[in-house]
């Protein structure tokens, strides 16, 4: 399918594979997108810039880059910041089309609804989408896919006149009368409120007078502040509602100048940040932020789970105000003919932008097209899912790996190991589901191809190794899909999130048959240098271990996601658990665990633990799992104590011995076996060491005994 993203100052259709619908998901095929001007205009600007520019204006983006590479070193950091420039951005968020399947769970939509969607990372211009439901709202009847797909701008403006909370006959400010500020002064029209509206352009403002403003006042000619008085018997605006994007401070302090005493001033579109105490203090004024399309925005649970606010208590949700929006649409209270002005096709996405950013008059509504909307919207063929980016692949000695999720961790680690490793591995073909990522991903590392299809990957004979770095309530799901079709799993830890997912892969190992592929769980501390060292030791061990370890894992927000698919225990601390039992060699025999009971919600007691683990060869090992401590103190810390020895290694980058000799090793950023562990794995899958890196019983142990301590 056909994608629009911004890379390097330039808008550009790319063909990435079509999305796959998931649960609580809605497929649609899109028949028109809406281009903020706005705010895609301004990420198009900013890409263009040279990198120390950007820098200097995010100074926050700097520091992030400077810890990771005090932290991670510099190959890692010129990853990561290599690939957020190099891969693009996908751009838009308000659409209209039809649906043409449905996730599970989802009851409000079937196949062939006409339907409006919204949302950044969803409603992309881009001919196939996956929106989850509560983004989603049906077309009345007579409302045009044209019209409907200024769905998420129409749901802004009505947020901002919420948040003034106007009662008819009041006098309503609208400043600057670009697309939200035309749109709001229809709305506010329709709720009787008097209306006036201020622009520097004479065209928009002649717009504004068409659409029924009693006032219009070009700030260019007038003084606004004096004009809005005599216009409001002297007193002042009730509201002024900000819809203009500007830098500059003086166009909101007028806002505040001419609000009457104890009126409200709502910031909907961009303003300077500098406000004047003298501006609102005398007059007590009520300074109000508009988000977006209103409530539930930005909330995981409302906009991915689908949990609806309940109606009494929340009356108008985002969804709710789009459906209102359309609604004004179909009862002609608001009118797009004379707004919508400019339409191309989605493979012309470089002149719509050009349009926007050069024309003078500048249009006011631009959209894409994406086919005749009276042809049948047909579900992408999914056995052509495939998008091949390069014919020339390496010959099948060396593994072919599909690369499932070509997120963050696997970008800026597995990825570049694998390329490292030229002669071992080959990087065959990438999923994800951003088709424009595994695209950049697939491209970037000369693989045969990208798909959102497992299934592509799964039949694919040529496929010898399946890594898996998705999100954790998907491993087990796709780990045991690939096992069944005979390929070779590296999955990223956990293996499972639940006991019900890991009896699934055990009973796979127990079934009798054909020799079964190689699992493997991204367990690398064990391969690191630094365990190598240690285990040379503690292998020549007479008595048990006494081991403690700590992980100073630091603080995550409540609505993490990982708190949603089986915690930090099931999901990190895992690592600890291996790493121990690695160096016993022995079985777990009981666990203790004490959590604490935390005075604020700001901490949890499910990541801030003390676990005990006594092993049958009588070793000892206590480990503390934190997010209560300072993230200036090291993250990982491990004694082990035999013998009247004692091994202290610091964060991996430091191992120390007292009471005998060893092969101490400083490095200057964490070492924790990322590389040596794909080594390993290759040794295994080849048939060079017989044996699988890490045992079955060990990693079946592991995942078991993070159910019991979560």
């Amino acid at each position: 399918m056909l994608q629009g993203i911004i890379k390097k100052g330039k808008a550009l259709t790319i063909d990435v594979p079509a999305p796959q619908v998931g649960k609580g998901m809605i497929l649609i095929k899109v028949i028109f997108s809406c281009i903020s001007a706005g705010t895609e205009l301004s990420g198009l600007a900013r890409s263009k810039k040279p990198l120390i520019q950007r820098a200097w204006e995010q100074p926050d983006k700097v520091k992030k880059v400077l810890d990771i590479l005090r932290d991670e070193g510099f190959t890692v950091a010129y990853a990561k910041v290599k690939n957020k420039l190099e891969s693009g951005t996908p751009i838009g968020y308000s659409i209209s089309g039809i649906v043409i399947a449905v996730g599970d769970g989802i009851s409000r939509f079937q196949p062939g609804d006409k339907v409006a969607a919204a949302g950044v990372g969803y409603a992309h211009h881009a001919e196939f989408v996956t929106v989850p439901e509560n983004l989603v709202v049906k077309l009345p009847e007579e409302v045009s896919f044209e019209e409907a797909s200024t769905v998420a701008l129409g749901g802004i403006a009505i947020q901002g006149i919420r948040r003034a909370n106007l009662q008819l006959g009041e006098f309503g400010v609208v400043f600057g009368a670009g697309i939200l500020g035309l749109l709001t002064i229809q709305m506010l029209i329709a709720s009787g409120i008097r209306t006036a509206v201020i622009d520097i352009d004479s065209r928009r403002l002649d717009i504004a007078k068409e659409l029924g403003a009693e006032l219009v006042i070009n700030s260019n000619d007038e003084n606004n502040v004096e004009k809005i008085l005599n216009w409001s018997d002297g007193y002042g605006a009730d509201a002024v509602i900000f819809t203009a994007s500007t830098q500059q401070n003086e166009p909101l302090s007028q806002c505040f100048r001419m609000t009457r005493k104890k009126g409200k001033v709502v910031l909907v579109g961009v303003s300077g940040p500098e406000i004047k105490r003298e501006d609102i203090y005398s007059k007590e004024l009520d300074f109000l932020i508009s988000t977006s399309y209103g409530p539930g925005r930005y909330d995981t649970n409302y906009e991915e789970k689908g949990v609806d606010y309940p109606y009494a208590y929340v009356r108008w949700t985002e969804n709710r105000n789009m459906k209102e929006y359309l609604r004004l649409i179909h009862s002609k209270h608001v009118k797009l003919d004379t707004l919508i002005e400019k339409t191309y096709p989605i493979e012309q996405i470089a002149d719509a932008f050009e349009c926007l950013s050069s024309q003078t008059p500048r249009p006011l509504i631009v959209l894409l097209q994406y086919g005749n909307p009276e042809e049948k919207p047909l579900l992408p063929n999914t056995s052509q899912q495939a998008i091949h980016v390069n014919t020339n692949y390496t010959k099948k000695s060396v593994i072919h790996v599909a690369v499932i999720g070509t997120g963050g961790f696997a970008t800026n680690m597995h990825l570049p190991n694998l390329a490292r490793l030229k002669d071992k591995y080959s990087i065959y073909a990438t999923m994800d589901r951003s088709a424009q990522q595994a695209k950049f991903v697939a491209e970037q590392y000369q693989a045969k191809y990208t798909t959102t299809n497992l299934d592509e990957i799964l039949n694919d004979n040529q496929v010898d190794l399946v890594l898996i770095t998705t999100r954790h309530d998907s491993h087990a799901e796709y780990c045991l899909k690939a096992l069944q079709a005979g390929k070779h799993v590296f999955v990223e830890k956990p293996l499972a999130i639940t006991q019900e997912e890991l009896d699934k892969i055990k009973d796979f190992y127990a079934q009798g048959g054909t020799s079964k592929p190689v699992l493997f769980v991204g367990f690398n501390r064990r391969f690191s240098k630094y365990l190598t060292e240690i285990k040379k030791h503690t292998d020549k061990r007479i008595n048990p271990l006494l081991i403690h370890y700590r992980m100073n894992a630091g603080l995550l927000p409540s609505d993490h996601w990982v708190f949603e698919t089986g915690g930090r225990i099931i999901g990190e601390a895992c690592h600890i658990i291996d790493t121990i039992s690695f160096l016993t060699k022995s079985p777990i025999e009981s666990v203790s665990v004490e959590s604490i009971t935390p005075t604020t919600d700001r901490y949890s007691p499910t990541d801030n633990k003390i676990v005990l683990l006594k092993y049958q060869d009588g070793s000892v090992a206590c480990f503390e799992y934190f997010s209560v401590g300072s993230t200036e103190f090291g993250k990982e810390y491990m004694e082990v104590h035999f013998d009247g020895k004692t091994l202290v290694m610091d964060d991996y980058k430091s191992l120390k011995g007292y009471g005998l000799k060893i092969n101490a090793i400083q490095t200057r950023t964490s070492q924790k076996g990322h590389f040596e562990e794909l080594l390993a794995l290759h040794d295994s899958i080849t048939g060079k060491n017989p044996n699988w890196p890490i045992p079955l019983p060990e990693l079946l142990q592991t995942t078991e005994i993070t159910f019991l301590i979560k």
